[in-house]
Parts: structure tokens; C-alpha cells; sequence
């Protein structure tokens, strides 16, 4: 099998995620991260695959650091058939001219805006509009989450209209030194907010308004859905409805599942990779259905949601893979995803069956 060679650049909380999951993926070869940082997020990746620099300030100071690169940017661009673009906000769109010049296929990140590229990705909603373009972007968390949700509900013939409320983290863990609220929430300044927009870049159909603020923790986002069906239906049906999309996975308070931190403490205890959650958490009783009406809502775990979408993002524009279902199966089974994590269906450890 020729794997695809793929190139990171930006080794912060989404690029050293994706470059795991480049490496669990039996058609890809990750070929080396680039970065321009010296400290503690650098070091750790040292000796696990190759290390660049974004540029040649950053190349010097990696040296006197006593960091081991094995060149520039460039000279990892010349090796890669794909590069993606992990790196602050803004920045990758300065990148582009770079990405061009070596004829690399680039997939960016939510940070920066549709117009970069032209076209937005979530794998279960526009795979097949992405094969063979030379770069897409894959849509910020609270997207994703967004397209998977109420895209399985259009999907279904059930979904009219969908207004939403979205309760979002301050900042990232490992960066609540630096910054946050405390003791507040903060409103984004207009409404709507620019989740609803950016899902119509996926799904131009989409009527779908939201509200967001941010709140004062650090643990993922968390969203509230009023939706107006096309006609009344069951909870049955919208449960369905849901569970025949992929990447949703359904939580019960019942099973002490009551809160964000929660949720997380499992992905730990499931032995996840940093704890990441993958999936979209949907709080199953709290799925409500009144007649044409229906009332949801469920948890973004915000570092780490994307990652399977730039690993089927990679697949469609290099046409290794030429449909959805096959990457996103491919995919989910490489990072070890499953349909649900409810506590009754998790596996009885030995010696402790009573």
C-alpha cells in the first residue's frame, strides 16, 4: 500500500492530536511536525517522529535549545503529498502561499475563515464535494458538532428549523494560567453567533440560529437545542434518528453522567488518549419531544472533536478513499470510537462480576 504522506505544522493542542491519529492510521505516514516553539510542548514530541521549523528564527533557537531538527518547513512540504495546518488562529492563511509553492494538498483549521479556502468539511455531510480539491477547511468544534447533530435530524426528513444556545469554555486547560473568566459569563457580541453561519458553509439549507457565551470553566462546551420538526413526531424516531449518525454517542444521568467533568472522568477511565472524547455526547433522557417540537442537549469536547475529520479530510482530498462511510470507518476504528458510552454496556472487568 502507498500511504500518504502527511506533514503537520503547529504542534499545539489540535496538531499533536492529529499527528497521533495520522500514526494509528494504516494509510497515512506522518513524515514530521514542524513548530516554532522551544519549551515543554516540543520536547515532548522529540525523538517520536521527525521535528522542523516553521521558520529559520525559529530553526536557530530550536538549535540553541538543544532541540534535533531535521530542517525547515520546506524541506518537510518537499516530502509530503498533504499538510495540515495546526497553528494559531489566523496564521495558516499567511501559510497558504508556502503550501502552494511545494503543490501539497492542505487542510486548515476552524480558526480561520471559509473564504481561505472555499470550502468547509465535515465528513459525514460533504465527503464527496471535497474529493480531489487541493485544500478544504475543516469547521471549528461547536460546527462539527452542530453539522452531526442536526444534519442526522435533516437527514431523517424530521428537522424544520433549529435554534440553539451555546455555553462554551473559557479558554483551553492547559492554557488557564494565562487567561479565563472567573465568576462570569460573558456573551458573544452579536446574535446570531457564528457557529449558525459557519454550519451553512456545510450545509447551505440549514436553518439553524444560535446563541453563545462563555462561561468560566475550562472543560468543553456544552449546547442547548429547541427544534422544530417537520411534522410531529416520537421520541422514538428522534432517538433514531440520532443513533443512525455517526460519531454521536448517547450519556445518561442516570449512570452519574451529570456534568461536564463527568463525562470526561469516563474518557479517562476508558483508557482514552488524553481523555479525548471524540464523539458528540447526547444526555439521552433529556431528549424531549412535544408534538412538531423536540428538546435537546449534549456536550463538544472541544480539543478533540475535529481530529477525526481532518483524518477523513486528508483521505478526500488525496482521493485514497472515495466515499465517507469507508474513511469514517477507517478512521473511527484506528483511534478506537465506539457507538456509546453507557455504563451498562461497558465491558465487566475480570473479578469483578458479582
Amino acid at each position: 500500500m502507498n500511504k500518504t504522506k502527511v506533514a503537520v505544522n503547529g504542534y499545539g493542542v489540535i496538531g499533536k492530536r492529529v499527528a497521533d491519529a495520522v500514526q494509528l492510521q494504516p494509510d497515512m505516514e506522518l513524515i514530521g511536525v514542524a513548530d516554532i516553539i522551544t519549551d515543554w510542548r516540543i520536547r515532548s514530541a522529540a525523538g517520536r517522529f521527525p521535528l522542523f521549523a516553521s521558520t529559520a528564527e525559529a530553526g536557530e533557537a530550536m538549535g540553541q535549545a538543544g532541540l534535533s531538527i531535521s530542517g525547515g518547513l520546506d524541506d518537510l512540504l518537499a516530502q509530503a503529498d498533504v499538510v495540515v495546518d495546526a497553528t494559531p488562529k489566523h496564521v495558516a492563511a499567511g501559510n497558504l502561499p508556502r503550501y502552494r509553492a511545494a503543490g501539497v494538498k492542505v487542510v486548515l483549521q476552524g480558526g480561520e475563515s471559509h473564504d481561505t479556502t472555499g470550502h468547509s468539511f465535515v465528513a459525514q455531510a460533504n465527503y464527496d464535494s471535497t474529493l480531489g480539491r487541493d485544500m478544504t477547511r475543516v469547521v471549528s468544534c461547536n460546527t462539527t458538532s452542530i453539522v452531526r447533530v442536526l444534519g442526522a435530524l435533516r437527514d431523517a426528513g424530521l428537522l424544520a428549523k433549529a435554534r440553539g444556545v451555546l455555553i462554551r469554555r473559557a479558554t483551553d486547560p492547559w492554557e488557564s494560567h494565562l487567561g479565563g473568566i472567573m465568576n462570569t459569563m460573558v456573551p458573544e457580541p452579536k446574535i446570531p453567533s457564528h457557529q449558525g453561519p459557519d454550519a451553512r458553509t456545510v450545509l447551505p439549507d440549514l436553518d439553524v440560529v444560535t446563541i453563545a457565551a462563555k462561561g468560566a470553566h475550562t472543560q468543553t462546551h456544552n449546547h442547548y437545542w429547541t427544534l422544530q420538526l417537520t411534522r410531529p413526531a416520537s421520541r422514538e424516531e428522534v432517538l433514531a434518528a440520532l443513533r443512525a449518525a455517526p460519531r454521536i454517542a448517547f450519556i445518561k444521568m442516570a449512570d452519574g453522567l451529570v456534568a461536564l467533568n463527568s463525562t470526561i472522568e469516563l474518557m479517562k477511565d476508558l483508557g482514552r488518549p488524553r481523555g479525548d472524547m471524540w464523539e458528540v455526547a447526547v444526555w439521552e433522557e433529556l431528549i424531549t419531544v412535544d408534538g412538531d417540537e423536540a428538546y435537546l442537549t449534549y456536550q463538544v469536547y472541544n480539543e478533540a472533536i475535529v481530529i477525526p475529520e481532518t483524518i477523513d479530510a486528508i483521505r478526500a482530498l488525496t482521493g485514497s478513499t472515495p466515499d465517507a462511510a469507508t474513511s469514517m470507518t477507517m478512521t473511527d476504528l484506528a483511534l478506537g470510537m465506539r457507538q456509546d458510552f453507557l455504563i451498562d454496556k461497558l465491558p465487566v472487568l475480570p473479578g469483578t462480576q458479582t
